[in-house]
């Protein structure tokens, strides 16, 4: 894991001291990386130019810098994301913000390519008659703005099978998470499903019969609006249900809604940048 950004060595190495960050962070002098890779912010420039009082102007600096007033000290830098690299050095995945304040979290990203969360995370695991769950969240510490996920291991029983979406007929499997303003939930890409052969009834469904992850992706808000809301809190939780319905080879069982939740720990953003060292 490596970071790039506009900053000058100093302030980096004063960066990684104040927050024992210990992975390289590089410095792209003049920005010439950045703007190779066409990331470069030009709203900072906008922002300091003849257009500042603009209100789509205004508007863009919200979005994609900050929500106080821009300064010099903005320009070069760049739109803030995450590129993944296969071990020749090649781009497999890139993930980008649509907000400055939002922000992927790495385990998010390597959960969505298949991998598991790096950071020690308690599991809560609940058995049904049909089910073994196995439940956690990506990191066991956020702050607002943080884009992470809630995982959900989910192992059906021998010879059992629940319904896939697209399954017509029957109540199909669902992760559905309770509304709350201080989490946005994403679109949840379910994996892909095989076709059962029900014989008592001669038709194909499209089912899940061996262990499965569902990955759902929240965020939890970061304008400074939830933030204040979320001073003092030191922690917050995300509660919600698994419905599902479950068939073995004979017989159908009843549909079955299985509460849930994930617990995590608060932390505030880092917002300051460190003093150039004397």
């Amino acid at each position: 894991m490596a970071s790039i950004s506009y900053d000058p060595p100093e302030i980096l190495a004063a960066f990684a001291q104040q927050h024992v960050i210990t992975f390289p962070m590089l410095s792209d002098a003049g920005s010439a990386t950045i703007r190779k890779f066409g990331l470069l912010n030009p709203v900072p420039e906008w922002a300091l130019g003849p257009d500042k009082d603009d209100p789509a102007v205004q508007a863009e600096v919200r979005k994609y810098v900050s929500v106080v007033r821009p300064n010099a000290a903005m320009v070069g830098m760049a739109f803030p994301g995450n590129l993944i690299l296969d071990p020749q050095g090649v781009v497999k995945t890139r993930a980008f913000e649509d907000f400055y304040i939002e922000r992927n979290t790495v385990t998010s990203l390597l959960l969505k390519l298949g991998g598991t969360a790096q950071a020690p995370v308690a599991a809560t695991r609940t058995s049904t008659a049909h089910l073994d769950i196995t439940t956690y969240p990506s990191l066991p510490v956020i702050a607002p703005g943080n884009r992470l996920s809630v995982v959900l291991e989910v192992a059906p029983h021998s010879k059992t099978h629940v319904y896939a979406p697209g399954a017509k007929g029957y109540r199909v499997i669902q992760l559905a998470l309770e509304p709350d303003p201080l989490v946005r939930v994403l679109p949840i890409q379910y994996p892909q499903p095989e076709i059962y052969y029900f014989r008592p009834l001669k038709e194909r469904v499209p089912v899940f019969q061996k262990p499965f992850r569902l990955v759902q992706d929240v965020v939890l808000e970061g304008t400074p609006q939830a933030q204040a809301e979320l001073r003092g809190k030191d922690s917050v939780t995300v509660k919600g249900s698994l419905d599902y319905q479950a068939c073995d080879e004979k017989e159908c069982f009843n549909p079955v809604s299985v509460p849930l939740s994930w617990t995590m720990n608060l932390r505030p953003l880092v917002v300051e940048r460190p003093n150039r060292p004397q």
